[in-house]
C-alpha cells in the first residue's frame, strides 16, 4: 500500500511543484519545450536500446542460453519509456536511468539478483510449509489394513461361475 501511495500520490505532486518551480524561473512554454524534447529524445533512445536488447537476447537464443539479463533490460526499457513520455523532471531522470547503456545493466543486475532471492527465499518457505504439513501427518494415528470392493468382487465371481 505505502509503494502504492508513493508511485500515484507523491510523485504526480513532486512532479508538478518542480514543474511551477522551473517554470517560474525560465518560463512556462521553455519549461513545455523541455517536457517535450526529453520525451522525444527518450522515445528516440527506448527505441534504440530496446533494437539492441532484442538482437543480444535473439543471439543468446540461438546459442541455447537463457537472456534473463536482456529479459530485465527489455522490462526496465518498458518502464523506461512510460517514464518518459510522462511530463515532468523526476520521471525523465528515472526513464534516464532505465534506459542508458551505461546504468540499465546495473540495474537490471540487481532487479534479477533480487529476484532470484525472493524465489530461493519463497522456494524455502514453501519447502518448510510441505515438512511441517509432512511432520504433523506422520505424527497423527495411522491405521494400516486392507480393503476389497465388494461390488467388483462380485462381478468377478460372477463371470467366473458362469459357463461360456
Amino acid at each position: 500500500m505505502g509503494k502504492l501511495f508513493l508511485l500515484f500520490v507523491l510523485i504526480p505532486i513532486v512532479e508538478i511543484s518542480l514543474l511551477i518551480s522551473v517554470g517560474e524561473k525560465i518560463g512556462g512554454w521553455n519549461t513545455v519545450a523541455i517536457v517535450i524534447a526529453t520525451a522525444l529524445i527518450g522515445s528516440y533512445i527506448v527505441r534504440q536500446q530496446g533494437l539492441t536488447t532484442l538482437i543480444n537476447a535473439q543471439q543468446k537464443m540461438q546459442q541455447g542460453e537463457i537472456p534473463g539479463q536482456e529479459v530485465a533490460e527489455g522490462l526496465l526499457l518498458v518502464i523506461a519509456g512510460v517514464m518518459l513520455v510522462t511530463p515532468g523532471f523526476v520521471t525523465d531522470f528515472i526513464g534516464f536511468l532505465f534506459c542508458l547503456p551505461m546504468t540499465r545493466p546495473l540495474i537490471a543486475k540487481g532487479l534479477l539478483s533480487k529476484l532470484q532471492m525472493q524465489v530461493v527465499s519463497q522456494a524455502q518457505g514453501g519447502f518448510n510449509a510441505q515438512q511441517g504439513s509432512a511432520n504433523r501427518s506422520a505424527n497423527d494415528d495411522i491405521i494400516e489394513g486392507e480393503f476389497e470392493r465388494k461390488d467388483e468382487y462380485k462381478a468377478d465371481t460372477e463371470r467366473l461361475d458362469k459357463p461360456d
